[in-house]
């Protein structure tokens, strides 16, 4: 457990916290144990989803300024930036469905870390926007990319040339978000949205998002070949045979996982 993020299982869900007053800026304590909670959370076979969190006021306002203010070109090229990239990258590996319950502001580096996520639950008066333009820079924690490949590269430039924030009607309709709460229950629709992952097949829910994720990064046919791969190798698991026979003998949706 670090000092500004922890990890809460309980469920089969793993909360990753993040608790750093008044805003959670992400500064580089906070980013690398981000990288340990991720890892942590990965490796937990009780964990079966994942909710990343900032908790009831806010979610993350961004990187920590007064922190790279100062930096040199040298200075940010040579680990400042490789961090920023490694921590999302962390997050978004998590090989579990992840989903990101944002109350108030997800800007900047919190959008990011938000975008690492599978689905995104938002609060009704959340604010989410990628600001580094009114600051003289770009996103650097993969904003540019993911945010491009989840909402089209038009929408994605506006959001990024203008630096504006988009309330959470905007980004339901433009596909940011995924479902939009009241704020106070933020929390409570992302664990019941991860309750329906605890119990199911997890080497298939493992094999579905390395399948997509990779695939959105290949032609069609590489696509195809990386999905009969992971496809084929889930008749290597007790799961299969299990899910198979359940169907056969009881009908759908009745087998019992272990995640074997």
């Amino acid at each position: 457990m670090g000092e500004f993020v922890r990890v809460e299982v309980e469920d089969g869900i793993g909360t990753i916290r993040l608790d750093r007053p008044k805003m959670n800026a992400l500064n580089a304590q906070v980013q690398r144990e981000l990288i340990e909670a991720a890892r942590q959370v990965t490796e937990d076979a009780t964990v079966a989803a994942v909710i990343l969190y900032g908790g009831e006021r806010v979610f993350a306002a961004g990187a920590d300024i007064k922190e790279m203010a100062e930096l040199s070109y040298a200075g940010m090229s040579g680990g400042p930036s490789r961090l920023l990239q490694e921590f999302t990258r962390e997050l978004a590996a998590i090989p579990k469905p992840v989903i990101a319950a944002i109350t108030g502001y997800a800007l900047g580096g919190g959008l990011e870390v938000a975008l690492t996520a599978d689905f995104r639950v938002a609060g009704e008066g959340a604010r989410l926007g990628q600001p580094e333009i009114q600051l003289g820079i770009i996103p650097g924690a993969g904003g540019t990319q993911r945010l491009t490949r989840l909402v089209g590269p038009a929408k994605a430039k506006d959001l990024i040339f203008s630096g504006r924030h988009v309330q959470a009607a905007e980004a339901l309709t433009i596909g940011l978000v995924d479902r939009v709460v009241p704020d106070e229950d933020v929390y409570a629709a992302a664990r019941t949205w991860a309750a329906t992952f605890v119990g199911g097949p997890a080497l298939a829910l493992r094999a579905a998002k390395q399948a997509i994720d990779t695939g959105l990064e290949v032609d069609l046919q590489t696509g195809l070949e990386i999905e009969r791969v992971q496809f084929s190798a889930l008749w290597a698991t007790d799961d299969q045979r299990d899910g198979m026979k359940s169907f056969i003998e009881e009908g759908p949706g009745k087998a019992k996982f272990t995640g074997r």
